[in-house]
């Protein structure tokens, strides 16, 4: 499953403005102007996902009981639930994980296993047809006090498969593909069997997926409406102490209900907090972890007593998507395949990470991160003299310095949260375009309502936000590429076609993992072809963290044991 963000936190990312690049728009100033050190800040770093995570473990003895851990967000959650196009974000998801149960847990490698506090089991136990048996912790309970039962599985799989159009989900998640859930030997035992293979069913319950109890996912109205003001039952170490969205503050505290090893901290604190003023807030010691995404924060923390850096690359991503709903300016897709190879995302990477990695460079597939198996570089290339001639061979003819068919300039409206590096990666994109006779204009927003007053509803020509992955990047492709009108889930743009659809499926139904790769490598080439949307560049993973912060800090692929962060002695 694939989460979204405009912003910054533990899954989502904003950012403060490069110093040297502030008021920098040509691509070779802002490539340029940081100067050898912080270029060589960044000297045998990269952004390609490893096997490493950087979170200071320690063993539990080694962590003082109690503590307040003050994390931050940028905005109170819109709907606490995840699985709901309104609450599909990762800033949301982040303040949830404490909480919520998942099937699998995930190692630095990315390897997985089974959660053992959720589920004492999980297997496939029939590839004809598939089924996968999930056996519950018979200790697993949710908050109120009601037993984790096969109820809740068939529920969330009724509420995702897409058949009713009235719950309103950010994904099917595998779910479209689930002939029916059956009670196993208990009730503590469930049985999928699905109606053909789906190769990510592992990532059902897992990754930035999770499972919601049945008093969430049982109907329409509680599953897009119940949990709009307030987070319901819950079943993890944490659960929601208090929360006052006049002040901005979250408290999770001790799950009293909680069956396994007991938290080493007492509360978990979120203060909403705009990203500009993060960094300062750590060095002032009123929060004790924040995401870094610039070579001024970075050298910020370095020189900051009792702060501490970690890093190692995770699964987050910056891109933009373009709006090919009828009627739009990029309606056509030739029109935007042409704009997608005037943008010189090498460029941007290189003003964006100078001092962050040693050789910056930009993402080039949708699917599959550097240093993923499957990566490869599906891209078009940047190409603006080609850009050009398709534009004028389409009938887009420049008058003055823009382009106009039919008495329509093509001006291209820009959508992005308020924040100064979405701004600057904007500018270059808007100094690009210029060379071929495309206008850019750039269009900020704030954080709140940004996807369920923007995003969602379309208004945008294009859009800049940031995807965060998990473990299972094949789970994530019907979401966002896979067209449906009447489904759109995470497509905000509405491109696609009947061939990319049918490859989808395909993709998603082949259980041989190098045939899926190849088969998601021609689902990702198509993407571009299509101009859906363009990836930019993959988050380095830095973060600053208060030194005496252990079992937490960058992880990686890896999926945190909340019960093991804490303060050491």
């Amino acid at each position: 499953m694939r989460i979204r963000s405009s912003r910054a936190g533990m899954g989502s990312t904003r950012m403060t403005a490069l110093r040297c690049a502030a008021a920098a728009v040509a691509i070779g100033l802002i490539a340029t102007g940081c100067g050898a050190e912080d270029s060589d800040a960044g000297k045998g770093l990269s952004d390609a996902l490893g096997t490493t995570s950087d979170i200071n473990p320690r063993n539990r003895d080694d962590i003082r009981e109690g503590g307040n851990l003050r994390l931050v967000t940028t905005t109170f959650p819109a709907n606490w639930n995840t699985l709901s196009n309104d609450g599909n974000d990762g800033e949301i998801a982040d303040v949830e994980r404490p909480m919520m149960p998942r099937s699998f847990s995930t190692d630095a490698a990315g390897a997985l296993s089974v959660n053992k506090d959720y589920f004492t089991d999980i297997a496939l136990t029939s590839t004809d047809p598939q089924q996968v048996t999930y056996t519950i912790n018979p200790k697993a309970v949710w908050s109120d006090g009601n037993p984790i039962t096969w109820e809740d599985i068939r529920s969330q799989a009724n509420a995702l498969r897409g058949a009713d159009k009235r719950f309103l989900i950010a994904i099917t998640n595998g779910f479209e593909f689930v002939d029916k859930v059956e009670r196993g030997v208990d009730d503590r035992q469930a049985v999928l069997t699905f109606k053909h293979p789906y190769a990510e069913w592992r990532g059902q319950f897992a990754g930035n997926a999770s499972l919601f109890p049945k008093s969430v996912t049982a109907d329409p109205d509680s599953f897009n409406n119940s949990l709009v003001d307030a987070m319901g039952p819950s079943a993890g170490p944490f659960v929601v102490q208090s929360t006052d969205r006049s002040q901005g503050r979250i408290v999770l505290g001790r799950n009293p209900k909680w069956w396994g090893a007991t938290p080493k901290l007492d509360t978990i604190t979120y203060s909403v907090l705009d990203h500009p003023a993060w960094v300062g807030a750590l060095q002032n010691n009123e929060i004790d972890l924040v995401r870094l995404n610039s070579i001024d924060e970075v050298k910020t923390v370095r020189n900051t007593q009792g702060l501490a850096l970690r890093r190692a690359p995770g699964n987050r991503w910056r891109h933009i998507t373009f709006n090919g709903a009828p009627g739009s300016i990029l309606a056509d897709p030739r029109v935007r395949v042409a704009i997608s190879k005037a943008i010189d995302r090498q460029g941007i990477a290189t003003a964006t990470q100078n001092g962050l990695v040693e050789n910056p460079k930009p993402l080039n597939n949708h699917i599959f991160l550097q240093g993923q198996e499957g990566y490869r570089d599906n891209s078009l290339g940047f190409d603006p003299a080609a850009a050009a001639k398709e534009l004028d061979a389409l009938g887009w003819k420049l008058n003055g310095d823009v382009r106009e068919k039919d008495g329509r300039k093509l001006i291209i409206r820009d959508v992005m949260y308020n924040d100064p590096l979405w701004v600057q990666i904007a500018q270059i994109i808007q100094q690009n375009l210029a060379q071929i006779g495309v206008k850019l204009t750039i269009d900020t927003k704030p954080g709140a309502g940004y996807f369920t007053d923007v995003i969602q509803p379309g208004d945008f020509d294009a859009a800049q936000f940031i995807f965060q992955g998990d473990a299972f990047p094949l789970g994530s492709i019907r979401q966002i590429y896979r067209y449906d009108p009447n489904d759109l889930q995470g497509n905000y743009g509405r491109i696609g076609s009947p061939e990319l659809n049918d490859l989808i499926d395909r993709t998603l139904a082949e259980l041989d993992p190098t045939k899926a790769i190849e088969l998601a490598n021609e689902v990702d080439r198509k993407v571009f072809e299509e101009g859906h949307s363009l990836p930019l560049t993959q988050s380095d993973g830095s973060f600053g963290v208060r030194a005496e912060l252990a079992n937490i800090g960058s992880p990686g692929l890896a999926s945190y044991d909340y019960t093991t962060i804490g303060f050491l002695k």
